[in-house]
């Protein structure tokens, strides 16, 4: 989906892996419907900074990827916002919505990411291209996890079988700290979920990992891409294994 899995091994929490983090050409930006703007907007930001706009679809405001250049392959960013609520636009939810001078697409449980996020410093020590110490907030955890699982159904065949390795992925980075995510969980996630949410995440990793299935076969393909030779026995394991640990 984009670098978190990169900026989740800069976590003091993490544990050093032997095999390196997924990576893609999109980042994902979480904001909320409302952002305070001083000086220039986040529209103006991007542009003054190289980015050119790609609108895709009918939706009004186009949903948009910002690219980084011209090269319409390259690198780009994407603003994503939470769905609350019903059903506008005449029956229909609307699914991007203005923000800052931006178009952001909305996601149902996109709030969890938002909701008590870690920082990290960025710097030319650890392979980012400043020269001073930068700082960012990243998703917990625990937030990143509910929230793949909570959407798991919704999406496509392809989609569900990197999900199974974003979340595979997550629980081995910090496979010394699931104590650490179960504290997020029940501290900071659990009491903002409904309850049939709630169930739902408690569920997942016997619904989703109770048995290999076709998606955790297909997330075989995924990992591959990082040169790696993982089992689908052995995703199942550590999804089933960790989830069970961390959603109580």
């Amino acid at each position: 989906m984009d670098g978190r899995h990169r900026l989740y091994r800069l976590h003091p929490l993490s544990q050093e892996l032997d095999f390196p983090p997924l990576t893609t050409l999109d980042t994902d930006i979480a904001v909320p419907q409302k952002l305070r703007v001083d000086n220039e907007d986040l529209h103006d930001r991007l542009k003054a900074n190289g980015f050119t706009e790609e609108f895709l679809g009918t939706n009004r405001p186009p949903a948009t990827h910002y690219m980084l250049g011209e090269d319409s392959g390259g690198f780009y960013a994407e603003f994503l916002t939470p769905l609350i609520g019903g059903v506008e636009n005449r029956g229909k939810p609307t699914t991007t919505v203005s923000v800052a001078g931006v178009t952001s697409q909305k996601l149902r449980y996109l709030e969890l990411l938002l909701n008590k996020p870690w920082q990290i410093g960025l710097s030319e020590s650890v392979g980012f291209p400043t020269q001073q110490l930068t700082t960012i907030q990243i998703p917990n955890a625990a937030s990143y996890l509910a929230q793949k699982l909570l959407v798991h159904e919704r999406r496509e065949s392809k989609e569900r079988a990197k999900h199974v390795i974003y979340i595979h992925d997550t629980i081995q980075t910090f496979g010394g700290s699931l104590l650490r995510l179960q504290h997020e969980w029940l501290e900071n996630v659990k009491p903002m979920l409904p309850a049939r949410a709630v169930i739902k995440v408690m569920h997942s990793a016997d619904k989703l990992f109770g048995e290999v299935t076709d998606t955790i076969r297909n997330a075989t393909i995924e990992a591959a891409a990082t040169g790696r030779n993982v089992t689908a026995p052995e995703i199942r394991d550590v999804c089933h294994t960790g989830l069970k640990q961390i959603f109580v």
